[in-house]
């Protein structure tokens, strides 16, 4: 049986969204066509949780709309290729399409990539080891979902041997709310508006002092929750890790530099932005 895996994303260059619009959306039309063109007999796609209508407060399964938030180039882009492969899948009946849609994914290896890609040298990387600051600034009433990579690795396996179809949310529990990062930063939380946060990351990003647009922010406050009751039945799929040790693995991966030997993970190391 043959079968294409899409991963492909880029985050960059969040000021340049004509550019990210090509890569990622256009990008990836290629790659569905070229597979059917190939005859691949079936099609695994890494979509994600940002492409989901906002809903903040509620949990909710692969049946909430997929709109995304337009505002932010994340979503809006994710939200595309959900309608693409919908009218995809009814012109390629005979293509088996899986979309999975998981929430925030960490690992140690992806540390530096992913500091490197929302947070770049205005966050020293020491700051976020646990236990080094006694307060932790948040947004008020944040509430959102992790897993480790390894067991999004996994279910991408099942879903590559099985016979499933359609989409499927990925999330570990617990949800990481205020009590959740009180532990995981082994500090106190310190809550703020969402606004105000929102309007320092915005001028932070048009001074190009942060890769991560405002925009981000405000998709991340928006964001609903996921059941993972599908994954569980259909593919007997549950995360190993927890979504608070996936978190707060990552974070102590970005305070050590850590990475992998791909050019994408490479280790940390002081450079330019890529704006």
């Amino acid at each position: 049986m043959s079968w294409l895996v899409h991963l492909a994303w880029a985050f960059q260059p969040t000021h340049r969204p004509l550019t990210t619009w090509e890569v990622n959306v256009l990008g990836g039309i290629r790659v569905f066509e070229a597979a059917a063109d190939a005859g691949v007999q079936s099609l695994v796609y890494a979509s994600s949780v940002g492409a989901y209508s906002p809903g903040p407060g509620r949990q909710v399964d692969e049946t909430w709309p997929t709109h995304g938030l337009p505002t932010a180039g994340y979503g809006r882009e994710k939200a595309y290729l959900e309608r693409y492969l919908d009218a995809f899948e009814l012109r390629h009946r005979s293509m088996r399409v899986v979309r999975f849609r998981p929430c925030f994914v960490f690992k140690r290896q992806s540390a530096s990539e992913q500091h490197r890609i929302f947070a770049g040298p205005l966050l020293p990387r020491m700051l976020v080891r646990p236990g080094r600051l006694p307060v932790v600034p948040m947004p008020s009433g944040l509430r959102f979902q992790a897993v480790h990579a390894d067991d999004v690795g996994e279910v991408f396996r099942m879903a590559i041997v099985g016979q499933v179809t359609g989409a499927f949310n990925l999330a570990a529990d617990p949800i990481i709310d205020r009590e959740r990062l009180e532990e995981v930063f082994e500090a106190r939380t310190l809550p703020l508006p969402g606004r105000f946060l929102q309007a320092g990351l915005a001028a932070a990003w048009r001074l190009r002092a942060v890769p991560a647009e405002d925009a981000l922010l405000q998709l991340l406050l928006n964001l609903p929750t996921l059941h993972t009751t599908r994954a569980r039945q259909e593919l007997g799929w549950e995360a190993k890790r927890s979504g608070a040790e996936a978190m707060r693995e990552v974070m102590q991966g970005v305070a050590d530099g850590a990475g992998f030997a791909t050019p994408p993970l490479r280790p940390y190391r002081p450079q330019a932005l890529s704006t």
